[in-house]
């Protein structure tokens, strides 16, 4: 299984959710963690998702959750579980 880990973070905004998730589905990524915040107006959002039924490779993937990111203004990131971890490890 191919785990990656996407965050989002920005001013929260309605759609936010709607267009991550519909691109996921689209390109057939399963969700299968998912947790959002939203404290006073900034929204923040970690999935673990599954990219094995994805055609398109993770790098791909991450370049268009940016690009969807900055067209509804906030910060999507994409990386594959075990960098994460790594970057991440206290």
């Amino acid at each position: 299984m191919k785990k990656t880990i996407i965050t989002v973070v920005g001013k929260d905004t309605v759609g936010i959710i709607a267009a991550v998730c519909t691109y996921l589905a689209e390109n057939k990524v399963n969700i299968l963690d998912i947790s959002q915040t939203i404290v006073q107006e900034y929204f923040n959002m970690m999935m673990i998702v599954d990219c094995n039924g994805s055609v398109k490779p993770v790098h791909e993937l991450a370049d268009d959750l940016e690009k969807i990111g900055e067209e509804i203004g906030v910060s999507i990131r994409m990386q594959h579980e075990d960098i994460f971890n790594s970057m991440h490890r206290i």
